[in-house]
C-alpha cells in the first residue's frame, strides 16, 4: 500500500512539475472556489446508460460523450448549475457594449492545458473558427450566428479577446458556457487538413488529448468505462488555495440498463446515480438510512420525451418504404391525431409514478421563466382523433383498422433505446393507445448508439422515441434543434432553407428572441414559438420526468440540479468527507 502511495504521490509531483514551469512569466490566475474546502484523494465512479460515441466536443451530439467531455473541458463564462447564473471561468472578467453586440474578455493568466503547454487568446480565437467552420458542420454554431452572420472573434492581446455578433445578443455571455476551449497545439494540424472530426476517438491515446476541464483522459475499456484522473494544471482553487479538483479519478461505467444501474450502485461499484427512474426512486427510498445513500426528488427539469416521425426529406428512391409513410407523417392533421390518441396521464401515472408532468411543448413547468402557461396540457381524445383522420383522406376498415386514401393499411415501427426500460413501456403504451384509432405500431428495440446512428446520419427510421435535456434555460441553448439549418433539427435534417412556412416563423422568431434585450418582448417571442409548436407538432411530446438522483453518503460539496449534468456539474468541487466508506 505504502508503494502504491508513493508511485501516486510521483505522478502527482510529475504532473505538478509540468504546469509550474514558465510560471515566472505568467503567474497563475487561480479562480477561487466559494465552496466547502475539502479533502484530497479518493474516487468516485458514476455509471452511465450508454458508452460515449466520441470525445471530440467540436462534433458531439450524445449526452454520454458530453457527460464525460465536459469533465475535461472548460468554457470562457460558466452558468452555475445551482444558482443558474453566469460566472467566471476561463475569462476572469467581461465587459458588454452599450448596444449589446460587443463581449470583451479578459482571460486568466497562467492557466495551462492538462499537457502543461499555456493557454492564451490564440486557442480561443482557433477553437471558434473551428466551431464557425460550416465545413465542420458543429452543431455549436447555431449558437454563434445572428441573422445567419457568425460572430467576429479578435485577439486583442495575448490574454484578451473581443467578441463581436451582427446584432444585440440577447443571451449575453451566457453563450460561452459549455462551448469547449480547443487546445490549438493538438489540433491545428488536423483542422488545416479537413480532418477535426476524425480526431480525439474512444480509441485515442490519452497523451494524444489534452483539455482545460478538471480531469484528463487516462483510460478507456470499450462496453465497459472510461477512466479519468485529476488535471494537475487544473486552474480552480479553493478556500485554503488547495488546488483543485480533490478527487483522484472520476470513472464512467457503462451500465446499459436502469436496472442494472440500481444492481451495481447497491453492490457498492458505483457512488452516484444521475439519472433513477421513478420506479428505482420509490423501491431505494425505505432504505436510505440503512444502506447510507441519499435520494433526491428535484422536480421537473429541461428534459422532455417525445414521438419522432420520419420527415427527412431524403429518403425518396433510396428509402422507398419509409418514404410511403412520410406521406402520413408529413400530414399536420395525422400527427396532431397521433398526439391526441396519446394518453399522457397514463404515461405519467405508470411510466413515472406520478413523477413527472405531460408536455404540450418542449419547454417544462421547471423552467420557470420561459414556459407559455396559456398552453394547456394536452388531453387524450380518441373521437377528436378520428375526427382528423375522416377529415384527412383516412378510413376505418370493418375490422376497426385504419387505412389511407390509398387503402394502404396505416402500420409503422418505433424505436426504443433497448436500455431504456421506461421507453420501451412507454412505446408499449402508446402501441395500444394508437390502436384505438386504427394504427398498428410495432416496437422495436435497438442499441442506443445503432438508433442514433439511424436517426442521425442514414435516416433509415420510421419513428423514434427520444428525449432532449437543454444544458440552460435560455432560449437560445435550443437554437440547433429549433432553426431550420440546425444541426439538431430532427425533423427536417440536413435541411438548408425552411421547408414550410410554420417553419420559417420559427427561424423569425427564434432569430428575433436572440436580438431582443428586453424580457418582456423576447417572453412573447418565444410563447410564440411554444404555440406553433403545440399547433404543428414537428416532435410529439409526452412528459418531462422529475429529476430523480441519488448517491452515497459522505460526499462533500454534492449539489444536484435540474441542469445537466445533475451530479457532476461541479465534480471540481466534490470530495470524499473523512466519513466516507473506507473504500473511497
Amino acid at each position: 500500500m505504502g508503494l502504491v502511495r508513493s508511485i501516486c504521490a510521483f505522478a502527482v509531483f510529475l504532473g505538478l512539475s509540468v504546469c509550474l514551469m514558465g510560471q515566472a512569466k505568467d503567474q497563475e490566475e487561480f479562480l477561487r472556489s466559494t465552496a466547502e474546502p475539502g479533502r484530497t484523494g479518493g474516487r468516485l465512479v458514476v455509471g452511465q446508460s450508454a458508452e460515449p460515441k466520441t470525445f471530440n466536443p467540436v462534433t458531439v451530439v450524445d449526452q454520454p460523450s458530453r457527460d464525460v467531455i465536459r469533465r475535461m473541458t472548460a468554457d470562457l463564462v460558466h452558468i452555475n448549475r445551482s444558482t443558474q447564473k453566469t460566472e467566471p471561468a476561463l475569462a476572469k472578467s467581461w465587459t458588454t457594449s452599450r448596444d449589446g453586440r460587443r463581449f470583451t474578455l479578459q482571460l486568466r493568466r497562467g492557466v495551462r492545458f492538462s499537457d502543461g503547454v499555456p493557454f492564451d487568446a490564440d486557442d480561443v480565437v482557433f477553437s471558434y473558427q473551428v466551431y464557425l467552420d460550416e465545413k465542420v458542420h458543429s452543431p455549436q454554431r447555431d449558437l454563434l450566428l445572428i441573422h445567419d452572420k457568425p460572430v467576429a472573434v479578435e485577439k486583442l492581446g495575448t490574454h484578451t479577446v473581443r467578441f463581436t455578433f451582427s446584432a444585440p445578443y440577447a443571451a449575453g455571455e451566457r453563450v460561452f458556457d459549455s462551448i469547449a476551449i480547443l487546445p490549438r497545439h493538438l489540433l491545428e494540424k488536423a483542422y488545416k487538413a479537413g480532418k477535426i472530426s476524425q480526431t480525439w476517438l474512444l480509441t485515442t491515446s490519452p497523451e494524444k488529448m489534452a483539455g482545460l476541464g478538471p480531469f484528463r483522459l487516462k483510460q478507456v475499456v470499450l462496453g465497459e468505462r472510461i477512466v479519468l484522473e485529476r488535471n494537475p494544471c487544473y486552474w480552480k482553487v479553493d478556500a485554503k488555495k488547495q488546488r483543485l479538483p480533490y478527487l483522484d479519478e472520476l470513472t464512467f461505467l457503462t451500465v446499459p440498463s436502469r436496472d442494472a444501474q440500481v444492481v451495481r450502485f447497491l453492490a457498492g461499484d458505483t457512488d452516484a446515480i444521475s439519472s433513477l427512474s421513478a420506479e428505482n426512486f420509490e423501491v431505494l427510498s425505505p432504505d436510505q438510512k440503512a444502506r447510507r445513500y441519499v435520494l433526491h426528488d428535484l422536480g421537473p427539469g429541461l428534459e422532455f420525451n417525445f414521438l419522432l416521425l420520419n420527415m427527412n426529406d431524403d429518403t425518396v428512391g433510396r428509402l422507398p418504404a419509409v418514404a410511403r409513410k412520410q406521406k402520413w407523417f408529413q400530414d399536420v392533421r395525422f400527427r396532431q391525431a397521433v398526439s391526441l390518441a396519446i394518453d399522457r396521464a397514463t404515461i405519467v401515472r405508470l411510466v413515472y409514478q406520478n413523477r413527472a408532468t405531460a408536455l404540450a411543448t418542449h419547454v417544462s413547468p421547471g423552467n420557470k421563466l420561459w414556459v407559455d402557461n396559456s398552453i394547456p396540457a394536452p388531453e387524450r381524445s380518441v373521437p377528436r382523433a378520428i375526427r382528423l383522420l375522416e377529415g384527412s383522406g383516412f378510413s376505418r376498415r370493418s375490422d376497426g383498422g385504419l387505412v389511407d386514401a390509398g387503402g394502404s393499411p396505416v402500420e409503422f415501427s418505433i424505436l426504443v433505446n433497448a436500455s431504456n426500460a421506461q421507453q420501451a413501456q412507454m412505446a408499449t403504451l402508446i402501441q395500444d393507445d394508437l390502436k384505438a384509432i386504427g394504427i398498428k405500431v410495432n416496437v422495436v428495440n435497438m442499441e442506443f448508439r445503432s438508433a442514433m446512428s439511424r436517426v442521425l446520419e442514414s435516416h433509415d427510421y420510421e419513428a423514434v422515441l427520444m428525449k432532449i435535456g437543454s444544458g440552460d434555460v435560455d432560449p437560445t441553448e435550443g437554437m440547433n434543434v429549433w432553426m431550420s439549418t440546425g444541426q439538431t433539427h430532427l425533423w427536417h435534417l440536413g435541411e438548408k432553407a425552411p421547408a414550410t412556412p410554420w417553419e420559417a416563423e420559427i427561424d423569425q422568431l427564434m432569430q428575433k428572441q436572440l436580438t431582443t434585450m428586453d424580457y418582456k418582448r423576447r417572453k412573447k417571442l418565444y410563447d410564440r414559438v411554444q404555440e406553433v409548436e403545440a399547433q404543428q407538432l414537428p416532435l410529439i411530446y409526452l412528459a418531462s420526468p422529475h429529476i430523480l438522483v441519488g448517491a452515497r453518503e459522505g460526499l462533500g460539496n454534492l449539489s444536484p440540479a435540474i441542469m445537466d449534468h445533475y451530479l457532476l456539474w461541479n465534480a471540481d468541487e466534490i470530495f470524499w468527507r473523512a466519513s466516507a466508506p473506507s473504500n473511497h
